[in-house]
């Protein structure tokens, strides 16, 4: 063996500076006026808006009482299980899966106490040793802008997604508009989330997450925007993605 040559390590989405910052929160993801507070309140829309795309998908009545019985959902990037867990309770057959030990621990013991049946593990889409199978659906919900290769990250996404399954994936979006509210004032002036939690460079274009996705053989079906109220303090389904945006895709 030639001792001059290097052995380029394996591709990674992982992003050991983002996955410290988050474990060093993990104790605060249920705690609705803690540093996650902005999730808590975003999250009645993105349930909303999501179970309607995947009832319109699978056909789904969402008066039944678990109108997604008998599909697989995997979410990417749970932390604590802020949507793991109302999916499950809608009758998927749920696994979560995120990067930091301490996120996993934080969402198991809630799972537990809660009485739900969910698979939680440690770990990045594209470590092929996971214990996933491939899945109805795939969610990674506000995580992509964290990773260290997106086009990696997606990759591993599309592996877990079985054929005419659906990707949803929700974001920032890159501009002067998030720039101003999305960054500066979210961090700094109304101390939604703690100062450095985002970047505003790896914020995503919707036309670069497309052809990410198209790269890795999805396609894109639909795409909304979600904006802030502040006189209700409540989000809403819209046609500005200008700031926050759901962007769903199936195999091509």
């Amino acid at each position: 063996m030639n001792n001059n040559q290097t052995t380029r390590p394996p591709q990674s989405s992982r992003d050991e500076q983002e996955i410290a910052g988050f474990a060093s929160h993990a104790g605060s993801w249920w705690d609705p006026v803690g540093p996650f507070a902005p999730l808590h309140q975003l999250n009645p829309a993105r349930i909303r808006i999501m179970s309607d795309i995947l009832a319109r998908h699978y056909e789904r009545s969402l008066a039944d009482h678990h109108p997604f019985q008998g599909l697989a959902l995997a979410d990417v990037g749970c932390g604590g299980g802020l949507v793991t867990e109302p999916f499950a309770r809608l009758g998927f057959s749920v696994s979560g899966l995120d990067a930091s030990q301490e996120s996993i621990n934080i969402a198991r013991n809630h799972a537990t106490e809660a009485g739900l049946t969910i698979n939680y593990q440690v770990g990045a889409p594209e470590e092929t040793l996971l214990d996933l199978a491939t899945n109805d659906v795939v969610l990674a919900l506000e995580v992509i802008e964290h990773v260290a290769d997106m086009e990696v990250f997606i990759a591993g996404l599309a592996q877990r997604l079985s054929p005419g399954g659906l990707l949803i994936m929700s974001t920032i979006n890159r501009t002067l508009k998030s720039l101003v509210f999305a960054k500066g004032a979210a961090e700094y002036v109304l101390r939604w989330v703690p100062p450095g939690t985002h970047h505003w460079k790896k914020f995503v274009r919707p036309s670069e997450l497309s052809e990410m996705l198209r790269s890795a053989g999805l396609r894109v079906v639909d795409i909304q925007g979600m904006t802030y109220d502040m006189a209700t303090g409540g989000w809403n389904v819209s046609s500005d993605v200008s700031v926050n945006y759901v962007l769903s895709a199936t195999p091509a």
